[in-house]
């Protein structure tokens, strides 16, 4: 259902990128790609696309400096994302090892149990190191398990607002993204109450889920916009005019289902690639996120810490052009 459903489907491989050259190190260094406007549109061609990986970062609105792959906190719940995970102690140990590598942009939501991933990110790492941004959704509520439906109300957004903060311990929210627009609310109006927590001084930027250009723009007008989180992977690319969009004014773009649960990894390409890297079809599909766009922010999730070091291993995968050129006409 949401962006953390990366890793619901596959073992862990032993790739050789995994082993051979990332544990050890961390995502942090590397030269900063700033969201700035116009500037950051892609070239499939350029060599700093096909280098864009773990040591590269992104500022969400202009004073966030993230590292560009990120960690969704949504699989560390329970089956349906419903309850507390069957080892908390194992989420808790994803979620440390985590931030142990460099990870400083986690997503999360209240809709995610509901409620027992932001405990248990508050539970795992609070006191929050330096740098660490959480970013976090409202506007879905959870009937049971698997189920969601929108809520965009503004008196329940400024609710879940002050409930995420005290479940995550804190007095401001880096990001707070609508998790979905409800049909039943003008879109306006639920960005409204957003707004009004965010002069208060408890949202510090401000996010959106699942919305086109047209969307977003109209968003905009209400309030600054920092990021966009859709689905989008390898296989699924409906939002291409979204992310066109979003590096064209530079806001972050944050996909989820970044391997689409593993079902569509079936190309020819991606496998081929792969190969020549010693490297699973996953870390590849993360690999080319991150080359196809600067302002692309990947945050694939798991309940595993052995999956978890696989995905960061991704980000120290270089692609080649010939390489990005086969993928990119894989979807």
């Amino acid at each position: 259902m949401e962006e953390s459903s990366a890793n619901a489907q596959h073992e862990p491989r032993e790739s050789g990128i995994t082993r051979r050259i990332f544990l050890g190190t961390t995502l942090g260094g590397g030269a900063a790609i700033l969201a700035g406007g116009s500037s950051v549109i892609f070239s499939t061609a350029s060599n700093a696309a096909t280098n864009a990986g773990a040591d590269s970062m992104f500022k969400l609105g202009g004073d966030l400096s993230v590292n560009r792959l990120g960690f969704g906190a949504m699989r560390i719940t329970g089956e349906g994302i419903w309850g507390w995970p069957p080892d908390r102690d194992e989420a808790r140990k994803v979620l440390r090892r985590a931030v142990e590598l460099g990870v400083n942009l986690i997503d999360t939501a209240d809709a995610y149990g509901p409620e027992t991933s932001e405990l248990l990110i508050a539970e795992a790492l609070h006191p929050y190191p330096k740098g660490l941004v959480i970013a976090t959704k409202g506007g879905f509520t959870r009937p049971g398990p698997g189920q969601w439906v929108a809520n965009g109300r503004p008196e329940y957004l400024t609710q879940c607002v002050e409930k995420s903060l005290k479940r995550l311990r804190l007095e401001r929210i880096d990001l707070y993204q609508l998790h979905r627009v409800d049909p039943n609310v003008p879109m306006e109006e639920s960005l409204g109450a957003i707004k009004k927590m965010q002069e208060a001084g408890k949202i510090r930027h401000v996010g959106l889920s699942e919305l086109g250009p047209e969307e977003i723009a109209r968003a905009r007008k209400v309030l600054p916009i920092v990021s966009v989180q859709n689905q989008y992977n390898v296989s699924y690319r409906k939002w291409d005019n979204a992310l066109a969009y979003c590096e064209k004014e530079g806001l972050g773009f944050m996909p989820w289902s970044p391997v689409g649960g593993g079902r569509s990894l079936k190309s020819g390409a991606l496998e081929t690639a792969a190969k020549n890297h010693g490297a699973s079809v996953y870390q590849l599909a993360i690999a080319w996120l991150l080359a196809r766009s600067p302002v692309m922010l990947p945050i694939p999730g798991t309940s595993s810490v052995a999956h978890l070091e696989e995905n960061v291993a991704a980000g120290k995968l270089q692609l080649t052009p010939a390489e990005l050129e086969a993928l990119n006409g894989a979807g």
